[in-house]
């Protein structure tokens, strides 16, 4: 079978003027994390799709769950095209355990 893992980003970009724009922000990012994305960088978040058609069910659903105000952008991008992605970064040095301490075994 030749499936083609497909990669889901979101980019957002949403008002918190009013208690209610906050509300709303906080109902997409808690769908989000629900839903299995992984956050990128602050309002870029990402999650795999196995295919196609499961790629367009995340679709669907992230036009469910949009909120009323704000812009809500998506990109799919083959799994290929998401691991040639380069990371240009500075000095700093985060808090990423880069040892086998960071190995989970479920």
């Amino acid at each position: 079978m030749n499936e083609r893992f497909l990669r889901t980003l979101v980019f957002f970009d949403l008002p918190v003027d009013t208690e209610e724009d906050r509300r709303n922000y906080r109902r997409f990012h808690k769908y989000l994390i629900k839903s299995g994305y992984l956050m990128l960088q602050e309002s870029v978040y990402c999650r795999l799709s196995l295919n196609g058609s499961a790629q367009a069910t995340l679709l669907g659903d992230l036009r469910k769950h949009r909120p009323p105000a704000g812009v809500v952008q998506v990109l799919t991008v083959t799994e290929k095209q998401y691991a040639r992605m380069e990371y240009l970064t500075g000095s700093y040095e985060g808090d990423v355990i880069c040892t086998d301490e960071r190995l989970v075994i479920l």
